[in-house]
């Protein structure tokens, strides 16, 4: 299986599928992050190679609707937080907000998109909307082991979208344990 190192992302727009569906108390304050530490070294990589890193997740159940006690934002202040690096907040994962972001992106920063659920096209894996993720991205890594079985437009739907693709080192870890054990 291909990995992230296997690839060339110096100042390309690589966007990574992250589980950051991570549990918050009712005042939004993150209560188990191992979700976000266990990708860590993806995201510590690909700062290294000055790669401008999209962040993709979802967050709960929606069912396509904005609700905000899904939001995303709180992730990006921890994130933020653990990195000692600003982790900018997309308004939305796809459309003017998200496209916005990333174009304003230089090689190092990081942009955390919306929840993905937020959409109903996410989880219906609806080609629009997988074709409007790959746009945002010239490199598709998926380090969502937790998430990989769904055909979800973040996960099938981008990859058939994206010619370079790769698992990050979470997903690759999880797959080696797995083939080992079987």
């Amino acid at each position: 299986m291909k990995t992230i190192r296997d690839l060339d992302i110096t100042g390309k727009r690589v966007l990574i599928r992250v589980d950051f569906n991570v549990p918050m108390n009712e005042q939004g304050e993150i209560t188990d992050d191992l979700r976000i530490r266990t990708v860590l070294p993806t995201i510590q990589y690909a700062l290294e190679q000055e790669a401008k890193i999209i962040l993709a997740s979802h967050r709960g159940r929606p069912k396509g609707r904005r609700v905000e006690k899904y939001s995303l934002a709180p992730v990006a202040g921890y994130l933020s937080g653990i990195l000692e690096k600003t982790v900018q907040m997309a308004g939305d994962c796809v459309g003017p907000e998200a496209e916005k972001a990333v174009a304003a992106m230089n090689n190092g920063d990081i942009v955390l998109l919306e929840n993905l659920r937020f959409h109903t096209e996410e989880q219906a894996n609806d080609p629009a909307f997988a074709k409007q993720l790959a746009a945002l991205t010239d490199v598709y890594i998926n380090d969502a082991f937790a998430v990989s079985h769904r055909a979800h437009a973040s996960v099938t739907g981008i990859a058939e979208n994206c010619p370079e693709k790769a698992a990050g080192f979470l997903l690759d870890k999880e797959m080696s344990y797995f083939y080992r054990s079987v």
